[in-house]
């Protein structure tokens, strides 16, 4: 499973001349799961200077991935508006693209 998840997110992530960018369409389950694999692999230390270094700059992208997808889904549940006879009703949340 955790070797599934870690495919899962290698493949949503490509390199760039600048470092790793991570796909927005990695759900937000396997963000996580990718974060949680690069969190043990800098606390083990044993990492060259390069490679800590690009995991840190992934984590950073994924870390903003996560809060992106959980401010989205924040939104989606608060938003309620009043109806024409001032009643609470429940609207779908469009994110805003940009």
């Amino acid at each position: 499973m955790a070797l599934e998840n870690q495919n899962t997110a290698n493949a949503s992530a490509e390199s760039t001349a600048g470092g790793t960018e991570v796909k927005s369409e990695l759900t937000f389950e396997a963000a996580l799961a990718r974060l949680e694999e690069i969190v043990h692999a800098l606390d083990g230390g044993d990492a060259p200077l390069d490679k800590s270094l690009a995991l840190f700059e992934e984590g950073v992208s994924l870390v903003k991935l996560c809060q992106n997808k959980l401010d989205t889904a924040e939104q989606r549940v608060k938003i309620l508006v009043r109806g024409d006879e001032g009643k609470l009703a429940l609207e779908n949340f469009t994110p805003p693209r940009g």
